[in-house]
């Protein structure tokens, strides 16, 4: 083990002069333990199990690769929680692994963002020494004297903070490498909430050698001289967040960053595959170009880690109706084939069906019988404005009563259009679902 060092934590007002020292350190964010994963139930199995738990064990190879790695320090950069615990159990295992960092002489630098904002977390654990928390009520200046080290950061007081919090950080300290710690929406990137909002110009006129970001939950690079980072989130826990995900390693010598990259801990990996049916007379057809993209994925993008795929099946089809009405029943056999690979290998999270008819709409429409008749009257009642006021006044009603997390979550394409009260969408993709279903008890 090295030899103990001493974090000394101090507002900086000067320092002794320039070290030339050398020094690694890990940049992570949006850890969101504990958070709730939504559509699992019902499911069990290693697979599900593994998903349950991801963002915990994803934290847990996040410690073991400092320790591993031997690097200096920590920084986390926001949404450490995913919000209030439910009970200790969530606390108790972060302080367990700070202990696993304290062990090792690591300390951690924790700044709290929109998710763990100090209003957000009634329940409170007292950290292992070794652990510095910035300050919500202004901002806050640690440093590492025997590294040479300054972090400047301050933390989420309240979920909804609109002030530039990073215009009011202290000037860089001579002499030293200088660290800007921030939870930010940076204008709203990626659909993001913009909380904290700033410039990337702000960031970079303080004249801080990094800025380790948080909040926006993919790895991007801002900036390359003054390193403007985030290092996305550690674990991705829904299809919206697909790809490898981890932290961001970073080695300085002499106050220059001489070396940095990606360090992926992420034990389940989220990928939307795209699995054309067009020519498929069966359903088994179609199954086995799902089984082959499944495994095409596994063996190009898993890297030995559970993937949890959602297939979406495109193209004109002689079997578009018995595919739309026969979902759940598509579900299971995909499932059941992703299970062929072996446990924990890959988890099917959903079948979307986005394949289209082979035969032409207008030709239903011109069926001198009951479908075509209800075609053309579906069809007409996309414009009609007596009946989408009716729409607005029912359906509009009950989205309206739904919580805005729930509302914000809605990936169906048909309750979207609810949502987002495209009525004349919503019935249209209702009259593609009937016709599918009469047209399928034809056949």
């Amino acid at each position: 083990m090295r030899a103990a060092r001493r974090c000394d934590v101090a507002a900086v007002q000067q320092t002794e002069g320039p070290r030339l020292t050398s020094f690694r350190f890990i940049h992570t964010a949006d850890i969101h333990l504990d958070s709730p994963l939504r559509g699992l139930a019902g499911y069990e199995g290693p697979a599900v199990e593994c998903i349950r738990t991801a963002t915990r064990q994803a934290f847990d190879n996040l410690i073991s690769e400092a320790i591993d790695q031997k690097v200096d320090f920590v920084v986390i950069a926001g949404d450490l929680y995913d919000g209030d615990w439910r009970d200790y159990q969530t606390g108790l295992f972060f302080a367990r692994q700070m202990g696993r960092l304290a062990k090792a002489n690591i300390p951690a630098f924790v700044l709290y963002g929109n998710h763990d904002a100090e209003s957000q977390i009634t329940r409170r654990l007292t950290m292992p020494e070794g652990v510095k928390v910035f300050s919500t009520r202004k901002p806050e200046t640690f440093t590492l004297k025997e590294l040479g080290v300054a972090l400047h950061g301050q933390s989420f007081r309240q979920r909804d903070v609109t002030d530039n919090l990073a215009s009011a950080y202290p000037e860089p300290v001579d002499g030293v490498f200088n660290i800007g710690v921030l939870h930010t929406g940076m204008g709203g990137m990626g659909g993001h909430a913009n909380y904290a909002p700033c410039t990337v110009d702000d960031l970079v006129t303080k004249g801080y050698d990094y800025w380790a970001l948080g909040h926006v939950h993919h790895g991007v690079i801002l900036h390359q001289n003054t390193h403007v980072v985030f290092p996305g989130n550690l674990q991705g826990r829904h299809i919206r967040e697909t790809g490898p995900k981890g932290a961001y390693l970073v080695s300085v010598k002499d106050r220059e960053i001489v070396e940095s990259g990606a360090l992926h801990t992420d034990v389940v990996r989220w990928v939307h595959l795209q699995v054309g049916v067009a020519g498929c007379n069966r359903d088994t057809e179609a199954l086995e170009r799902v089984r082959q993209a499944v495994e095409q994925a596994i063996d190009a993008g898993a890297d030995g880690r559970l993937l949890a795929c959602r297939i979406e099946l495109t193209g004109r089809t002689e079997i578009h109706d018995h595919l739309l009405v026969s979902s759940e029943h598509l579900l299971a056999e995909a499932q059941a084939a992703a299970l062929g690979f072996g446990d924990a290998v890959a988890w099917i999270e959903r079948v979307v069906i986005a394949t289209e008819p082979v035969l032409d709409p207008a030709l239903l429409a011109g069926r001198e019988d009951a479908l075509g008749e209800l075609h053309r009257m579906l069809g007409d009642a996309a414009a009609d404005p007596e009946l989408l006021g009716q729409l607005e006044a029912d359906v509009g009603e009950l989205v309206r009563k739904l919580p805005p997390d729930v509302r914000d979550d809605i990936e169906d394409a048909t309750l979207k259009a609810a949502v987002q009260a495209d009525y004349p969408a919503l019935i249209t993709h209702i009259r593609g679902y009937l016709n599918a279903r009469l047209t399928a008890q034809e056949d």
